[in-house]
């Protein structure tokens, strides 16, 4: 599925989600946590959306954590010192957005690394762009070794390949698969079969549900593997800042027409027990 083909989907799901009832009545009178796995708060959004309004977006929207990253690292660093309880901090392997292509074969991204893993704490390396045998360039395989060495999980935006390859470096890993790598249902089932340590964020898919119901096909992902799934947004730009608030109620509208223990898993128990265990926050 191509990354186009996805935002038209979920403008599409985002709409008919907003004509639904948010939540069922028998949830409708304690609204859903939500821990959202993919939000960015980079250099520009910074400017358009001043961290102590950004931190108001996120509690307006309900959310009991955020898993940030930026370009360059200075977000997200600005966002958690506003919010501390709230912000789960990543590194984003970009200085600036202009990193996102050709990054597997700039060495500074190395030291750029290594600068800010020696001053701050994180609990991942992530959202990074990576693909097929990119993932066996030299500096894709030092920010590997660096993850490792700290413990930290890698948010992958990756085709399966690259997911593979990953794993082939480091059979133990925790790796975030941003957007479900973007893949069909069977796709994602087949890889968190193979890869034990494998999770999926859904940002900006639209395709797992519509009108307030969940795709029969993502229903059976999600049965099989309640415990490997979580929510993101994915604000790669400022203006998507301004969804965070309905996307939250999209996503409460189609989280509603799962089990009462599947929902509560995929909207924030999987993201908290992945990302906010005390022996991973070194």
């Amino acid at each position: 599925m191509s990354i186009t083909l996805s935002r038209r989907q979920w403008l599409s799901s985002f709409a008919a989600a907003a004509a639904a009832p948010v939540l069922s009545p028998a949830r409708a009178a304690s609204p859903l946590p939500l821990f959202d796995a993919h939000v960015h708060y980079s250099h520009d959004a910074v400017i358009a959306v001043p961290p102590a309004q950004a931190v108001a977006i996120l509690r307006q929207a309900g959310l009991r954590g955020v898993l940030v990253s930026s370009s360059d690292d200075d977000g997200t660093q600005k966002l958690l010192a506003e919010a501390p309880d709230l912000i789960v901090p990543e590194l984003r392997p970009y200085r600036t957005r202009a990193d996102t292509s050709g990054w597997v074969r700039d060495d500074g991204i190395v030291r750029y690394l290594e600068q800010r893993l020696a001053r701050h704490r994180y609990v991942g390396i992530g959202e990074f762009h990576l693909y097929g045998a990119d993932a066996e360039l030299p500096v894709p395989k030092r920010m590997v070794a660096l993850a490792r060495e700290r413990g930290l999980l890698l948010h992958a935006h990756s085709d399966a390949d690259a997911v593979n390859r990953l794993f082939v470096q480091w059979p133990d890993a925790r790796v975030l698969w941003a957007h479900s790598g973007f893949e069909a249902p069977q796709a994602v089932r087949d890889m968190l079969r193979r890869h034990p340590r494998l999770w999926s964020d859904l940002a900006f898919r639209g395709d797992h549900a519509s009108g307030g119901k969940v795709d029969p096909a993502w229903r059976e992902a999600f049965t099989e593997f309640p415990q490997r799934f979580m929510a993101g947004t994915d604000t790669f730009t400022p203006e998507r800042w301004h969804y965070i608030v309905p996307h939250a109620e999209f996503t409460r509208a189609w989280l509603a027409d799962l089990p009462l223990p599947i929902a509560e898993h995929l909207a924030w128990r999987n993201a908290e027990a992945l990302l906010r265990a005390p022996e991973r926050s070194t």
